[in-house]
């Protein structure tokens, strides 16, 4: 059994509705509920901000501050991490347009958000990303990079890199009589990180199907087939430095025809995850909606148990309304399926009744008004 990771105190200050509440959390899943508009999703937006980035909602800083508060906010959390326990802080002073996120780890600055990937791993999935199949492929690529993070913290870091280097290019094409030798640096530096990003996306679905593979039988969700497609199809069986060679000269072909474009054409960013359902061989975005919802939640549910099986520690969940579309006999499998992960789920939903095939698994709270009740 991987080791269980958990919060066993939440608090925040000013955060969306709370102007101040803490929860006393025992280890076990966390089930809250209550109306539409209570706050419910405000408490696991508070807990994916103990991971790098803006959280489940992508939300600025500004916008997850409460309205009246005369400060910024902040979020504390003690946990069973995976190396030990631990105390992490986070918020923002957003009284200073120009202020960044703070980050103390047992009181100590950190020294950037990706150290928080050294006591946690969490995951998520919200009633937003039910349109995930069908979007646009920018979301899938977000949500794809989510899952390497899991697994690569440091794939963070390359993809804001790559962009970085991108947004240089493209600001060097659009003057009149641009650099040769300088635009040839940064192609060369775009693609050492973009074929860096690409590989290890390959590789993290390539674990994630093969784990798929081997529980699809047993599993109450039906099985996804995942492919990447859009940047050097069929070619990542090669040397990585060939593909590095390989795709700074297609930077260095395709310049003029960028420049008039405006924008970079080709590149890790133009990929797209492709995603269909084995059993009835059909593409995600022509499945029925509720198959689209069984297809994401055991997609979420086959990743987090890859993310133990390689980290040796079970991620936290957060499951914002994943009941409600979902069948007596399918939520009591869901929820035997979260408990056998090892980890700590927070769960969202507006009828406690929906969630009783828990039983004593979970500890389960009411949410109303900006305030909550065991």
């Amino acid at each position: 059994m991987p080791h269980k990771v958990s919060l066993s105190r939440l608090k925040l200050t000013d955060f969306r509705n709370y102007a101040s509440v803490s929860l006393a959390l025992d280890g076990r899943h966390v089930v809250l509920t209550g109306d539409n508009g209570a706050g419910k999703t405000n408490l696991m937006e508070a807990v994916s901000f103990l991971s790098p980035g803006r959280g489940l909602r992508r939300a600025t800083y500004g916008d997850v501050t409460r309205v009246g508060a005369t400060a910024g906010f902040a979020i504390f959390a003690e946990l069973d991490g995976m190396e030990g326990e631990v105390e992490i802080g986070t918020g923002a002073d957003t009284t200073d347009d120009s202020a960044s996120r703070r980050l103390r780890i047992n009181g100590t600055p950190a020294k950037s958000a990706d150290e928080l990937t050294d006591h946690l791993r969490l995951l998520w999935l919200t009633p937003s990303m039910d349109g995930l199949f069908t979007g646009g492929s920018s979301e899938r690529r977000r949500f794809l990079d989510r899952l390497v993070l899991s697994l690569d913290p440091a794939h963070g870091r390359r993809a804001s890199d790559f962009e970085r280097a991108m947004r240089s290019r493209n600001k060097l094409l659009d003057e009149p009589r641009f650099d040769p030798a300088w635009l040839s640096g940064i192609e060369q530096q775009m693609a050492s990180l973009g074929i860096a990003m690409a590989m290890a996306r390959q590789e993290m679905l390539g674990l994630l199907a093969r784990l798929i593979d081997e529980t699809h039988e047993t599993s109450p969700f039906p099985a996804a087939a995942l492919e990447l497609a859009g940047f050097m199809d069929g070619q990542f069986s090669r040397p990585a430095v060939d593909l590095e060679d390989d795709y700074a000269a297609m930077l260095a072909e395709s310049r003029y025809r960028d420049a008039a474009a405006g924008r970079t054409l080709h590149g890790p960013h133009r990929a797209d995850l492709l995603v269909r359902h084995r059993q009835k061989q059909m593409d995600a975005a022509r499945c029925s909606t509720g198959e689209q919802k069984a297809l994401l939640v055991g997609l979420i549910l086959a990743h987090a148990r890859l993310v133990a099986n390689l980290t040796g520690h079970a991620p936290i969940l957060l499951l914002d309304e994943i009941a409600a579309h979902l069948d007596e006999g399918r939520r009591a499998a869901l929820f035997d399926l979260i408990d056998a992960l090892g980890g700590q789920a927070f769960m969202t939903g507006t009828d406690r009744t929906m969630f009783s095939a828990l039983g004593e698994r979970a500890q389960f709270f009411t949410v109303a008004d900006g305030k909550v009740f065991e």
